[in-house]
């Protein structure tokens, strides 16, 4: 009893402080105090582990069971005009040394993480004479860089809507205040909670009825960085002709993918589990891949109205992902959700098990070789794999810190080499490649005094290098 009094009495000194913040509207306001008194109540529920079943193939419906999409062009567009592409572009490229959205990092042929979506949008118009539209969910770190971004394609064939998602204040541990209150002015105050924020984002920022309105029924949301979350039509066709309201994609789990939530049937509906969920003593059954096969893409198709009736009944209460951080000393706390989270609350909700292909993610310089390698192709801005490569499974690539950064990492390669033969590549030290490069099989390059150049033209296969004199 003594905790709850306690626990609102921290929540109405917050209440009074955010307030008197003026640079969040009100809905903002009212999501954010939502958010921490759920996390005050310690409202989570504890997952019985006894009750988690696989779930069957109704639930998970694998990829290549899915009736074709209609050959028919007339046919084709109908679908796709009820359809509404998102991708969430709230993420900086700091993480790969690059200031500004992430989705602006070169990726292939000169081409943008942007560039590529908006040239496989207006593809799709184009052939089907339909209008698909792109929404860009931005948070205030993007919003300012992809406004003027996108102005670079007011002459496409694509009509495309910017929305923010939410901001709210980061919270100081010590007295539960809200840092801005505490004279921290600018971004570290505050953050995007999160990309289980699409759904009230998108209803308060009137895009959502603005969509209904043009006949529009499914979102197709998806990671900007993730160059497989392409348009697909089976999934489209299927989620209309039974009904779905939520489909997630997942995909066979490998070994680099063990901490990825999962799909399980809990209690008679499908349900998301993160790893975070997980009680310490099952955290290795999590991550084996015998029980657990396939993990979430974050490819997520959802019914828009669903999406409205939700929110409004506010009645999307996801897990909350505490995120403690350090802002100048100050130990600061950032709670989140996520998108995936929400399949429990929608009726007749599925995941369909997709091919690895449609899991394209870029999330460090170790992606950027793999996609810009001749392991893959452009066309017409979706990345094709190179059927040339037998191997369904993508070579494994670790890079040292000296590839961390966008620009270093391109500064060392003269061109990127051939790795369609690779089955691994591990480099560390400094390291420069020449043209021309073929890598085979296991290869370990480590420069252990100074520089190391590997010269144009070199085949290595199944290599240790560790000087000139190995090559």
């Amino acid at each position: 009893m003594a905790a709850a009094v306690a626990s609102d009495a921290k929540l109405e000194k917050l209440r009074s402080a955010v307030a008197s913040l003026d640079q969040i509207s009100e809905n903002e306001k009212t999501g954010f105090i939502n958010l921490v008194s759920r996390y005050l109540s310690g409202e989570a529920e504890q997952i019985e582990w006894s009750k988690i079943q696989t779930p069957t193939d109704e639930v998970v419906v694998p990829y290549d069971t899915l009736a074709p999409a209609p050959e028919d062009l007339e046919a084709t567009k109908k679908l796709l005009d009820k359809l509404v592409v998102l991708k969430l572009n709230g993420g900086l490229g700091t993480t790969m040394g690059c200031t500004g959205p992430k989705s602006v990092i070169e990726v292939r042929n000169g081409f943008t993480f942007l560039d590529l979506i908006v040239i496989q949008i207006e593809s799709l118009n184009k052939k089907y004479g339909c209008n698909v539209p792109l929404l860009l969910m931005n948070s205030f770190n993007t919003h300012e860089d992809t406004q003027k971004i996108v102005e670079k394609y007011s002459n496409s064939n694509i009509e495309i809507h910017t929305f923010n998602q939410s901001q709210y204040p980061r919270i100081v541990v010590e007295d539960f205040s809200p840092l801005p209150s505490k004279g921290v002015t600018g971004k570290d105050g505050w953050y995007p909670p999160g990309h289980g924020d699409v759904f009230p984002a998108l209803t308060n920022s009137g895009k959502l009825d603005a969509m209904l309105s043009k006949g529009k029924e499914y979102v197709f949301l998806a990671n900007s960085d993730n160059l497989g979350a392409v348009v697909d039509l089976k999934i489209l066709n299927h989620l209309i002709n039974n009904q779905n309201e939520y489909c997630m994609e997942v995909t066979p789990k490998t070994l680099a993918d063990v901490k990825g939530g999962t799909l399980i049937s809990y209690e008679g509906r499908v349900q998301l589990l993160e790893i975070a969920q997980v009680p310490d003593e099952h955290v290795s059954e999590f991550k084996s891949i015998e029980k657990f096969k396939i993990f979430n893409t974050n490819n997520l198709w959802v019914n828009l109205k669903a999406i409205k009736r939700l929110v409004e009944a506010d009645a999307l209460k996801m897990e909350i992902i505490p995120n403690p951080k350090e802002v100048d000393g100050i130990k600061v706390l950032q709670l989140e959700t996520a998108a995936g989270a929400a399949i429990r609350f929608f009726d007749n909700a599925i995941g369909s098990n997709v091919p690895r292909s449609r899991f394209l993610p870029v999330k460090a310089t170790s992606d950027l070789l793999l996609v810009q390698s001749d392991l893959y192709t452009l066309v017409d801005g979706f990345v094709i794999r190179n059927p040339a490569r037998t191997n369904p499974a993508n070579p494994s690539i670790e890079l040292g810190p000296e590839f961390k950064k966008v620009g270093n990492f391109l500064s060392r390669f003269k061109s990127i080499p051939s790795i369609v033969e690779l089955d691994s590549l591990k480099v560390s030290g400094d390291v420069w490649f020449g043209a021309g490069i073929i890598l085979k099989g296991k290869v370990t390059i480590t420069a252990k005094a100074g520089k190391l150049e590997i010269p144009d033209g070199a085949v290595i296969e199944n290599k240790d290098i560790n000087s000139p004199e190995d090559l």
